[in-house]
């Protein structure tokens, strides 16, 4: 609270300073525009700088929101893209107090070697390399305090959120709630286990998808070890001079990943960023489900009722699935439903479009440009920010989650991927 308190008084002085140049430099459009950026420049790295020390909470909410980048400023997008990659780990002493908590024992009275230094780092937990009987394995080892601390981290951040997104507190409480869940979901590395053995499994048919062996004897409640698999970053992948052919590959393997997950399991991998996965030759290595979502038959029906083709074109039809998603709400005015419905048949033909594609090219820098000029538009929309009312099941973040970061990361391979509607809406 202390450190945030702090950045708070931090993006205070930033205001003032704004507002001094501002009244300084008149009132040409160009200088507005250009310290209004300087301001949300200065304001990001403030509280980038204060998550990234502070991890849990405050850090996974800044990883979540650098996925979508329709929900910020281009500034805070910027920033909060580094909670991918770029952490500041954890000391040695406090991961051997943690092995010493849950097993009796320090690393290397279980392993013959034991990296002391983090061989990658993220907002929950760090990961270390370790050698035992001459295989390699990665340890993820989570940071202390966090399951404990995660209610009140999120309870302080909240305001700063609520702020940087411009929403208010009684509209989004249920999707709090939701982020809550699964955040606490994530701390608990038993689960992550019982989930990736399961997930896995269920995955194993795939083709060119792989997946780390995990070793149930050398887990705990906050130790997850499993195979250390070597391979390229997805991120250095997508950015580096792979054939097209290759790229096509392993994004059609990213593709069936989740299309399986979501239509067939109802349970899916809800953290699509490049830090989860690994290139190794012709696979794509998921190394991570420590944030995953288990979605009901009937909320899978109402939300994907959405890719129907005869949907759009049918006024009745659209409106009544828009109530049964609580998108349309029982106080909404004719108007308000009116501004509704144009919105989201906007949204449909420009999101559904792979689906309608038979084979579509992610690497088409138009679409996404057209997804985050929308997102750019309506963020700023005043006539959608003081519509009022909780809208929308919140099961929707972790899908939308999932389909916004599974399009930045085919956008991001330029893959081309055979696409298709699920058997029940052909």
């Amino acid at each position: 609270m202390a450190a945030l308190g702090g950045t708070g008084a931090k993006v205070g002085i930033n205001y003032l300073k704004y507002y001094g140049k501002r009244a300084l430099a008149g009132g040409s459009d160009s200088s507005q525009e250009a310290h209004a950026r300087e301001l949300d420049e200065q304001n990001a790295s403030t509280i980038y700088d204060t998550f990234s020390k502070l991890k849990g909470g405050p850090l996974k909410l800044a990883q979540m929101l650098s996925i979508d980048k329709n929900l910020l400023p281009r500034a805070y997008a910027d920033q909060f893209v580094q909670a991918q990659y770029s952490v500041p780990p954890l000391s040695y002493p406090l991961v051997v107090r943690t092995f010493q908590r849950d097993f009796g024992k320090e690393p290397l009275d279980l392993f013959d070697a034991f990296g002391r230094e983090a061989a990658s780092g993220a907002s929950i937990g760090q990961v270390h390399k370790a050698s035992l009987k001459g295989k390699d394995y990665a340890v993820k080892v989570q940071y202390p305090g966090v399951a404990e601390s995660l209610k009140s981290d999120l309870r302080v951040v909240k305001p700063i959120a609520l702020r940087v997104l411009g929403l208010r507190e009684r509209d989004v409480d249920q999707y709090f709630r939701e982020v809550e869940t699964r955040l606490l979901e994530e701390t608990d590395y038993t689960m992550e286990l019982e989930r990736s053995l399961h997930l896995s499994k269920a995955s194993a048919h795939l083709e060119n998808i792989r997946f780390p062996k995990y070793h149930p004897e050398l887990s705990s409640r906050h130790i997850l070890t499993m195979e250390w698999i070597d391979g390229e970053p997805l991120d250095r992948f997508a950015d580096g001079k792979a054939s097209q052919e290759k790229r096509d590959l392993i994004g059609q393997a990213l593709w069936d990943f989740y299309s399986h997950q979501v239509h067939e399991l109802n349970l899916f991998h809800a953290d699509p960023h490049p830090g989860n996965f690994l290139v190794s030759e012709d696979n794509l290595c998921v190394l991570d489900f420590g944030c995953t979502k288990q979605i009901t038959q009937e909320f899978y029906r109402k939300q994907f009722r959405f890719l129907d083709p005869n949907l759009p074109g049918n006024p009745a039809l659209l409106e009544e699935a828009l109530r049964d998603l609580d998108v349309i709400i029982k106080s909404d005015t004719e108007k308000e439903i009116s501004q509704i419905m144009t919105l989201c048949r906007t949204w449909l033909d420009l999101l559904a479009l792979p689906f309608r594609s038979g084979t579509f090219d992610f690497g088409d820098p138009g679409f996404l440009k057209a997804i985050y000029d929308m997102g750019e538009e309506n963020r700023k929309a005043d006539h959608l920010r003081t519509m009022k009312g909780q809208r929308g099941s919140p099961d929707t973040i972790y899908v939308n989650r999932a389909f916004f970061g599974l399009y930045s990361l085919l956008g991001r391979l330029r893959s081309r991927v055979k696409v298709s509607l699920p058997e029940w809406l052909k």
